[in-house]
């Protein structure tokens, strides 16, 4: 049986602290993420090929890490973060104390009740599904790792174990977390969430 194995992992913390970015903010790592993600990776990956969100705080790891271990490294832009409109740039407490109303309907719905500018969800969900499995059939029997963020992640989980979107935002993604997904001919399965290797 043939297996493909895929690994994503969440960058590190950026410059800035804890915002939401979406894809307009495209903020370098501290030098807390870079450790962050060195120590998830471990001193021997068995990847065969690496693909990145083309956002710094993704693509700059990715380069490092390709060139440290001699592994191909690709960029894919349909792996960028969701687009928050009118939230980016603004921290999480601004949105949580000034805009608690928003906020307040964007978690418990967030398909329907998106940021003002913000991209649907739906769209998003769709652009990051058919991304990754092209992936999967380009990359097939081999290991892969997807350098990417929370959402990106949080949308293959949900595709992979049969979640409504509507709870995408209460799978916790933390930064330099590993997912790991191994996929046969017919399915799926989440094997790894939050982890290192």
């Amino acid at each position: 049986m043939v297996e493909t194995v895929i690994d994503l992992i969440r960058h590190g913390e950026p410059i800035g602290g804890r915002r939401y970015r979406g894809h307009a903010i495209d903020d370098l790592l501290t030098e807390k993420g870079w450790s962050q993600m060195w120590r998830a990776v471990g001193d021997s990956p068995a990847w065969q090929q690496i693909i990145s969100s083309p956002l710094q705080r993704c693509h700059a790891f990715a380069a490092a890490l390709g060139e440290k271990h001699r592994i191909n490294v690709s960029i894919e832009p349909r792996f960028k973060e969701v687009g928050f409109g009118a939230w980016e740039g603004l921290s999480h407490d601004e949105i949580k104390i000034d805009r608690a109303g928003e906020y307040q309907c964007f978690m418990n719905d967030p398909v329907h009740y998106r940021p003002q500018g913000a991209e649907a969800l739906d769209d998003f969900i769709r652009r990051v599904s058919t991304a990754y499995h092209e992936v999967i059939t380009r990359y097939q029997g081999q290991h892969c790792l997807i350098v990417t963020h929370a959402g990106v992640m949080r949308a293959i989980i949900a595709q992979i174990v049969h979640a409504d979107p509507v709870g995408l935002y209460r799978i916790k993604i933390s930064n330099g977390g590993i997912t790991r997904i191994r996929h046969t001919e017919t399915h799926g399965i989440l094997e790894c969430l939050n982890g290192k290797l």
